[in-house]
């Protein structure tokens, strides 16, 4: 390379370093992990009062309702752009594998709902959340079939 371009590309990375955010290592994993362990404080919270509303419902049961309804407070949080002010702040600690997953998809149908019903809400929310169905359905069914033919042969 001649000189020129040495030095044009010198002055461009300065120019990314100094226009690029810093990002704090140990505040950004602080945070990640205090707001992670505070979803999972109010799911657990959220277990224990169901369980003691409804003491004849089993564990498997009280966890279904839990999940459900943290999805449903993701939902609405989306809607009301309160999930976003979390996000900001707990950066990967939000995006705990239920409340994430709610968040994706709301926030997808949302922002494309102008484009309707079909072609806008329903097909935008799976588009970004699709993958994930997908690789769930085919993982389980290969889990599925280990699973069948490891017990027809033992």
């Amino acid at each position: 390379m001649n000189n020129a371009v040495i030095e044009r590309n010198k002055r461009y990375n300065k120019y990314v370093n100094a226009v690029s955010p810093k990002t704090a290592a140990f505040k950004s994993l602080f945070n990640s992990f205090w707001i992670g362990g505070l979803t999972c404080l109010i799911g657990q919270g959220i277990f224990d009062l169901y369980g003691a509303a409804f003491p004849t419902l089993t564990n498997d049961m009280l966890s279904n309702i839990t999940s459900m309804t943290l999805v449903t407070l993701a939902i609405l949080s989306t809607g009301i752009g309160f999930y976003d002010v979390i996000g900001r702040r707990g950066g990967a600690g939000s995006f705990l594998p239920i409340t994430g997953f709610a968040n994706a998809m709301s926030s997808a149908s949302m922002e494309f709902k102008t484009e309707g019903l079909i072609f806008g809400t329903s097909a935008k929310m799976f588009s970004v959340v699709g993958p994930v169905i997908v690789n769930g359905v085919v993982w389980s069914t290969v889990a599925g079939l280990i699973n069948l033919l490891w017990s027809a042969i033992a």
